[in-house]
């Protein structure tokens, strides 16, 4: 993206937080996490299923991620999930 834009890696980097308000790894990182998010709120996917699909390596690195941003494993996100859609 920085080679379109036409900007060095570090260029872009800055320009893209400035405008966006984080690094667009961390912007990767987030959406990557919101769509497994959503996956486990639709609840017909297993976590592995989910990790391959949106690109991580294994299902332990989604799990650690996961943990990271919303502070509980995805399993335990889907759990709240399905509690909260019975309430």
């Amino acid at each position: 993206m920085a080679e379109i834009a036409g900007l060095s890696r570090s260029a872009f980097a800055a320009r893209f937080a400035d405008v966006v308000g984080k690094t667009p790894l961390k912007y990767l990182t987030t959406w990557r996490l919101n769509l497994a998010a959503d996956h486990l709120r639709a609840g017909n996917k297993k976590v592995a299923d989910i990790a391959a699909l949106i690109g991580y390596g294994s299902e332990a690195a989604l799990k650690r991620a996961f943990k990271s941003q919303f502070g509980m494993t995805p399993t335990a996100f889907r759990r709240l999930g399905n509690i909260a859609g019975k309430l």
